[in-house]
């Protein structure tokens, strides 16, 4: 290989890498979730679709609390809790819902358990919840439970919904969680 021909190589690779640094990283594990993370101290703002300063913004409360599980999903479950400190309204089924899964996966279940309960008595037919739930059942070793949860999620959605199919699984293999 000529030196030039090293040098553009060398370039390709630098560009292509910058890229990949640039581009935005979006929440894991979670197919319907395509909100992007930003750094800490940022929001996506799902308007402007850019991340902004989060002191300041002009955010709905639907915005901040889709962010803040956006992170929780990326595994920044204590930057989730301080987005959703910033939620005007906390009791709403959705924020209810992702404090619960934040807390939970930072290890305080019962705690968790708490708000998964608050946010079932917002919204009884949200099975997003109901699958939270089942799977801190689980952790806490009441599987009859966590069935009781598989249950209702079959009867607001079926067994063809994704909150049914991901608590079957973690049923079957509590590994999964």
């Amino acid at each position: 290989m000529s030196m030039s021909q090293h040098v553009l190589s060398l370039l390709a690779g630098a560009c292509i890498a910058s890229g990949l640094f640039l581009s935005p990283v979006y929440a894991a594990g979670d197919d319907s979730s395509k909100t992007p993370v930003c750094k800490k101290g940022e929001i996506y703002d799902q308007k402007t679709k850019k991340c902004v300063k989060q002191q300041g913004s002009n955010l709905t409360d639907e915005n901040k609390a889709d962010y803040a599980y956006a992170l929780a999903k990326a595994e920044r479950y204590a930057e989730a809790l301080e987005v959703l400190d910033t939620v005007d309204n906390q009791e709403t089924a959705e924020v209810l819902n992702y404090r619960g899964y934040a807390t939970r996966k930072l290890g305080r279940t019962d705690e968790g358990i708490g708000y998964y309960l608050k946010s079932v008595d917002k919204d009884p037919k949200y099975a997003k919840v109901r699958e939270y739930l089942g799977e801190a059942y689980i952790v806490k070793g009441q599987i009859d439970l966590a069935r009781s949860q598989l249950e209702t999620i079959k009867s607001i959605c079926g067994t063809d919904c994704e909150e049914y199919k991901d608590l079957a699984e973690v049923i079957a293999d509590p590994s999964k969680i």
